[in-house]
């Protein structure tokens, strides 16, 4: 199972809206131009990222001049498999997981059929485990943003700390 790219870069978008503070509801908003530069993902991508996102019910836009993009949940409430699902369609290993038909020409004869299940069961319950939050989360201390009137001299000093 790999995931598209487009998972990938959604994931992506999310973390920095939330970075940015652009919370469910109030807060600030980030157009896709911005979210572009920040994220190093092009701006092209980054529209169909939040157009999908948007559809999923996971973005929401705001508009006028002053319009843009923020979340319409907490992080910490968006499983990992909510965004799979919204891009790369239902969680499934196997054509005939779920008692799908109609996807492999030896289903009528295979010895494994319908075994994928459990398989399939067990990576859908451990993507729905893990929130777009936990992926967010900073790894370690010097990924933490600086604060905003934190100079340059005294961000190397913290580093060098």
């Amino acid at each position: 199972m790999r995931l598209s790219k487009l998972t990938d870069y959604a994931v992506v978008v999310l973390a920095r809206l939330e970075q940015d503070g652009a919370a469910p509801g109030k807060g600030q908003v980030q157009t896709a131009p911005g979210l572009a530069a920040a994220t190093g993902i092009a701006e092209p991508t980054v529209a169909k990222v939040l157009k999908i996102l948007g559809g999923a019910g996971l973005v929401e836009g705001v508009r006028g001049a002053r319009g843009g993009y923020r979340l319409a949940r907490t992080l910490d409430t968006v499983p990992l498999a909510q965004v799979i699902v919204a891009f790369d369609g239902p969680i499934a290993l196997t054509a005939c997981v779920d008692g799908g038909m109609g996807g492999c020409d030896a289903e009528a004869i295979c010895p494994v059929r319908g075994r994928w299940d459990p398989v399939n069961d067990a990576i859908r319950n451990a993507l729905s485990g893990i929130t777009v939050a936990a992926l967010a989360k900073p790894r370690f201390p010097w990924d933490l943003p600086y604060p905003a009137n934190t100079d340059t001299a005294a961000a190397s000093t913290l580093v060098a700390e």
